[in-house]
């Protein structure tokens, strides 16, 4: 095992991808002398060189219109956008194009390509460096969703993600990047359970917590705080597919379910997952589902996002008022 932050994890599972892989290559913004501004990709150009880690214009769309190409010539790009608010000048690419070239083309065309994407709040940036796209590219057919709570999975589920050959929108929670965990350096990826589930990352009885990214340490802090409730927490993981197995066992468990998220309550991921349980589990639910949530307004600036952000207070409220029914 080795102590590692989840951007060196997330750098790890790159190189090793890289390694292992040829016709592995990355491409975005100051990803390759600079490094990558969460420096990310830290010491790959010098390694690998500058074919494999390319360095390109400040434009979005046309950095994944050329990871589309380079796909279909056989490669296997990983695409960073620099922060999750510059990832819509590429929306036009993501889903009308590399979401939908398999079936379009009958499934000759393959598209694996992960698309690298820096997302959430919590770290004081500035306009349109904050954002929560994910139920964006949820809601899109053809594409899988997925993001790491921690190091640990982080360095596991790129390399998984990478060798996928379904497109996949990689949301790393930028405010996470500098947490650490132990990381098995020599883990069998191939033997690694599937990133396409979600999973149980602390066992309880009287209430099931439902979250994912930068909100899975929150939910933890939170379930280990509460005086006396026992809290079962649940990393979803992947968000598409969204796997509700776990979860639905999980909830016919304790009874209950709260579901966090950063991003805005509407039409957010909490809804889908709240539908869903509340189908499977109507007989077994003691109370209404809550949702914990960023709330409907566009990300205000940085000295206020405390109180946007869903926090310790707030998630263990939510637990309080399930409770309560």
């Amino acid at each position: 095992m080795t102590t590692m932050t989840m951007a060196a994890a997330l750098n790890a599972g790159l190189r090793r991808a890289m390694e292992r892989d040829p016709s592995v290559v990355l491409l975005g913004e100051d990803i390759g002398r600079l490094g990558g501004v969460f420096r990310v990709t830290d010491g790959l150009q010098k390694d690998f060189g500058q074919a494999r880690v390319i360095d390109t214009p400040l434009a979005e769309s046309a950095i994944v219109g050329a990871a589309i190409g380079l796909a279909m010539r056989g490669l296997r790009p990983v695409v960073e956008i620099q922060f999750d608010g510059f990832v819509y000048p590429a929306f036009d690419q993501i889903v009308a194009q590399l979401a939908k070239l398999h079936q379009r083309s009958s499934g000759t065309v393959r598209l694996p390509i992960v698309i690298r994407l820096p997302f959430g709040g919590g770290i004081g940036a500035v306009e349109h460096h904050s954002e929560s796209p994910e139920a964006y590219f949820v809601h899109t057919a053809g594409l899988r969703v997925i993001t790491p709570a921690d190091a640990a999975t982080a360095y596991v589920t790129m390399q998984q993600a990478i060798a996928s050959d379904d497109p996949v929108v990689f949301l790393e929670p930028k405010r996470r990047y500098w947490d650490k965990a132990d990381v098995d350096s020599a883990v069998d990826v191939a033997r690694a359970p599937s990133p396409w589930q979600s999973r149980v990352v602390r066992a309880g009885t009287d209430v099931t917590v439902a979250c994912y990214g930068p909100m899975v340490r929150t939910c933890l802090e939170a379930a280990q705080s509460h005086e006396s409730a026992s809290c079962e927490v649940v990393d979803l993981q992947s968000l598409s597919p969204l796997d509700t197995d776990t979860l639905i066992a999980s909830v016919r468990r304790t009874g209950r379910l709260v579901v966090v998220h950063e991003a805005s309550g509407t039409a957010g991921l909490g809804a889908e997952v709240a539908a869903r349980v509340g189908e499977a589990c109507f007989f077994e639910l003691e109370a209404p589902v809550l949702r914990v949530t960023g709330y409907d307004i566009p990300y205000p600036p940085a000295q206020l996002e405390e109180h946007h952000l869903p926090d310790l207070d707030r998630v263990l409220d939510a637990v309080d008022r399930v409770l309560a029914f």
